[in-house]
């Protein structure tokens, strides 16, 4: 019974690896304010690196929130936003692609999700945040995180007038840093 014990406590000083408060957190800067994001490495391990690593080079920094729509979600990540030319925006990555990992993780408010094209496997860098449950994603669309503070800045970002093409008139931009969770 003691070993238990011991093998209990030491699991939670140490987090659990696959603990969702565990490791790091992302936080997206904007001029409505900060949002937090936690990862779901457990459940999509290779989206989880691949964000983190975007954004540990700096990847994000400076690029738009290029697509809002009010009731469902924000999205970003896209290079091309860096460019003034708004006919290239939501159309670059960063020059690969990762396979799905599709799993049992609903898309409700404040989910995290990598957007795509038709192909499952073709995500790179962009992503989105869900401002308004969207189960038909699920299953469809790799969840790999949520939001854990900064809904309201998500939701000053869709309601941002925007253009035909749902892109803000006036540009959201972010920068993306990786920190300790505390």
């Amino acid at each position: 019974m003691r070993k238990i014990i011991i093998l209990l406590w030491i699991a939670i000083l140490a987090g659990g690896a696959g603990s969702a408060f565990a490791g790091e957190i992302a936080v997206i800067e904007t001029k409505f304010g900060n949002i937090e994001l936690e990862f779901f490495e457990d459940k999509a391990p290779g989206h989880v690196k691949n964000f983190k690593t975007l954004a540990k080079t700096g990847f994000y920094n400076g690029t738009l929130f290029h697509r809002v729509i009010p009731g469902f979600m924000v999205q970003g990540g896209d290079p091309n936003t860096k460019n003034p030319d708004r006919s290239m925006h939501g159309m670059g990555g960063p020059g690969y692609s990762i396979n799905a990992e599709f799993n049992d993780t609903r898309h409700e408010r404040g989910v995290l999700s990598m957007a795509r094209s038709s192909d499952p496997n073709s995500a790179g860098s962009q992503f989105f945040i869900v401002v308004k449950d969207a189960n038909f994603l699920d299953g469809k669309y790799t969840a790999f995180g949520k939001v854990i503070k900064g809904m309201d800045v998500a939701d000053k970002i869709v309601s941002a007038p925007r253009d035909g093409n749902d892109n803000p008139h006036e540009p959201i931009r972010m920068k993306v840093t990786i920190q300790s969770k505390k």
